[in-house]
């Protein structure tokens, strides 16, 4: 065998090996699934999108999570699609399938808002993959309940197939952050709101439940809530100091108290 040839075998053995190699280092989703430190899979509430996550992501991302925060069908990056059929048990199955697809397991669950009511239906669906429940400022909807029910009395009332976002100062989003807030919320599929939770009390058996109430936004139902998990020795119960957007408001302490999980 001449040097030249003896040089190009050497070359396609090595470019083999490494390729060989990168493609074992490469992650999959189910190796991360897998992975010692659980997914974490961040719903946002009514009105927004993926995009409020962003600031507790990166952190979790960076302390070595694998994480996926999805916007609901017809709002946010998706407001383009927005349909009055789309209902909670689309938003349910938005959420079902990005951990099915996901081969996500283990996964530490979080609801913001009205992703309680999302959360809770997804419990109902696959507890077996979920680690720990975490109940950020949220609805946690027993049996035959609506958001249109639970949310506050003086609410105006919902009519029409879409339900228009309120403002970011409703919700006492730090001014720094408002306008861009304003910008961002888009108007939800009525159905959402109306759509009675079917709720058997799955996420009940979840090993780790947390309620995080921030009281500086004012909802008797979140109240309501936050008494019930307190009063109960298997949930951990903490408060924030932020408004509603506690993500966007405390993201570093949420992000803290979300890596003690799974």
């Amino acid at each position: 065998m001449t040097s030249a040839s003896v040089s190009q075998s050497r070359r396609r053995f090595l470019a083999g090996t490494i390729a060989a190699g990168t493609a074992a280092a490469l992650p999959t989703p189910r190796s991360l699934g897998q992975a010692k430190r659980s997914p974490v899979v961040l719903v946002h509430g009514a009105w927004h999108g993926g995009w409020c996550w962003r600031r507790v992501a990166d952190r979790l991302r960076a302390s070595g999570r694998y994480v996926v925060a999805p916007t609901l069908s017809g709002l946010g990056e998706r407001s383009h699609l927005a349909s009055e059929r789309i209902s909670l048990t689309t938003h349910i199955d938005d959420v079902v399938n990005e951990i099915k697809w996901k081969d996500l397991d283990h996964v530490v669950l979080v609801g913001h808002s009205y992703g309680g009511f999302v959360i809770t239906g997804v419990a109902e669906r696959i507890r077996e993959r979920i680690a720990a429940i975490l109940y950020l400022d949220a609805f946690i909807p027993m049996d035959g309940q609506s958001m249109s029910v639970l949310r506050n009395s003086g609410a105006p009332p919902l009519t029409g197939p879409m339900t228009p976002a309120p403002s970011a100062a409703t919700f006492k989003v730090n001014p720094k952050d408002v306008d861009w807030v304003d910008s961002k919320l888009t108007s939800q599929p009525t159905g959402c709101f109306t759509e009675r939770a079917r709720v058997t009390g799955a996420y009940e058996t979840i090993p780790q439940k947390v309620y995080i109430r921030a009281p500086a936004f004012a909802q008797a139902s979140f109240d309501a809530a936050y008494q019930r998990c307190r009063a109960n020795p298997q949930w951990r119960t903490l408060e924030m100091s932020s408004g509603h957007d506690v993500m966007l408001d405390q993201p570093a302490e949420l992000a803290t108290i979300l890596d003690t999980l799974g």
